[in-house]
């Protein structure tokens, strides 16, 4: 008895070894701090997206698509998928216990002889001495820990997008909207022009000028038309289902002051938190874990099966009498000459390499994507600024050259190139509200820090 504790001894403490490499985070290879931000920053404590959208209409149609959205249903599978591998492969650790009972019967001239038999007992068990199958394991969570931070991903891109695809569709409607503006008033301008013509006080150039207007806007309005009606159908695919026109936004300015700036404050460190950098730190962690295998499938092997059980000629006296009988077969088997063991493990350092450098790299990416937005967000406003007084001004010209050309002072050329200036800066204005918008929720993207 004492032998045998001994023994069981020895055999837990072999079963503690742990062939990988201890574990630890590489420092990220980049600076401390985020351009424009102290390093002494505090870490943010997470970016909610209901943060962000102030919008009721929006944020109904972002939870519809979370709900709806069938890429994001494919992604919460892939993670039910690789959760269960990972049940499979922890099963591995411990016997499979299986139970059989059986009958046999016979008749031999006059004689009739009947065996029942039950047995249960364990196969193909191996006992872990080297942390192979924990390793095994530990990868296997790993993989399925990496799959689960590819949908927090795909959650957080699928609300970008959405957001983006709204903002996109609001300003495609003041496109359209504008356009239909100055149709309107090119019309009633060419209508003047013509009359002015027929009684002789302006020459056909006139006329033409004003109609290149009315012809150009009317173009712009199919092709706005045309943009709408496509902003709804990819905000349709987004959401995974039609979206109500109650639900379609009112205005763009009303939708970029209901769209939250970043709050201040950011380190660097926030980004070791994004979910593709997550995802990257898992696969190094797997590959670490894939090295602990290799090096344990050098060392032996040992499996055990065992099996006890009953047999009888009576079913009466199945589980009594001397019936009882047991077996065991313990195996070893350990690599000597040739097989690949050596050259698993210089793959799988190799791809522990190769997993490191991709983790630094996608740290690097993510510093980069924050910084670009960072220094986006650092002029748009002052460019939005300066577009709207872009508009006041271009207003203003039209406004006196129009005044001028019906007072005759002017031609009807200066007041043509004064009417185009200002729906030019009007789309321009159009678009910076817009690329404002884009930014501040491609802040939201980049910095990943929705755990909602």
């Amino acid at each position: 008895m004492k032998r045998a504790l001994v023994t069981l001894a020895c055999l837990a403490a072999l079963s503690a070894c742990d062939m990988a490499p201890h574990y630890v985070r590489p420092a990220p290879p980049v600076p401390a701090a985020l351009p424009g931000v102290s390093v002494d920053a505090a870490e943010m404590p997470g970016l909610p997206w209901t943060a962000l959208i102030g919008d009721q209409r929006l944020k109904t149609v972002i939870e519809r698509a979370l709900a709806y959205n069938r890429d994001l249903r494919a992604a919460l599978a892939n993670v039910e998928a690789a959760r269960a591998q990972y049940r499979v492969q922890r099963a591995a650790q411990l016997p499979a216990v299986t139970g059989e009972a059986g009958a046999d019967f016979s008749r031999r001239n006059d004689s009739r002889q009947d065996n029942y038999s039950a047995d249960i007992g364990f196969s193909a068990f191996e006992v872990d001495l080297f942390g192979r199958m924990k390793n095994l394991t530990r990868a296997a969570l790993e993989s399925y820990l990496e799959t689960e931070e590819g949908a927090r991903a795909a959650r957080i891109a699928l609300i970008a997008e959405t957001a983006s695809a709204y903002a996109t569709l609001a300003a495609d409607q003041e496109l359209l909207a504008l356009s239909r503006q100055t149709l309107a008033s090119a019309e009633r301008t060419l209508a003047l022009i013509r009359s002015l013509n027929g009684a002789g006080l302006t020459g056909k150039l006139d006329v033409h000028q004003a109609e290149t207007t009315v012809e150009q806007a009317r173009s712009d309005i199919a092709a706005n038309v045309t943009q709408v009606a496509q902003d709804r159908n990819a905000l349709d695919l987004l959401v995974g289902a039609p979206v109500e026109d109650g639900l379609l936004p009112q205005s763009l300015e009303a939708l970029a002051g209901n769209i939250a700036k970043t709050p201040a404050g950011l380190s660097s460190d926030v980004l070791l938190q994004r979910p593709d950098v997550l995802q990257a730190e898992h696969r190094l962690k797997a590959a670490n874990a894939d090295i602990g295998a290799a090096r344990a499938a050098m060392f032996p092997k040992i499996s055990l099966t065992a099996a006890i059980g009953v047999a009888s000629s009576a079913l009466s006296s199945l589980f009594t009498g001397g019936g009882f009988a047991w077996s065991a077969g313990p195996s070893a088997s350990m690599p000597i000459f040739g097989g690949g063991a050596r050259g698993d493990l210089d793959f799988s350092k190799a791809q522990r390499d190769v997993s490191l450098a991709q983790y630094e790299k996608a740290i690097q990416t993510a510093f980069q994507e924050v910084a670009d937005a960072l220094a986006r967000e650092g002029t748009i406003d002052e460019q939005r600024a300066a577009q709207q007084r872009l508009v006041v001004a271009s207003q203003r010209s039209y406004a006196l050259a129009d005044e001028r050309y019906r007072a005759g002072i002017d031609t009807f050329l200066n007041s043509l190139i004064s009417q185009r200036g200002l729906y030019g800066a009007q789309r321009s204005a159009i678009a910076t509200e817009l690329a404002l918008i884009r930014n501040r929720i491609l802040l939201y993207r980049v910095i990943g820090a929705d755990f909602s």
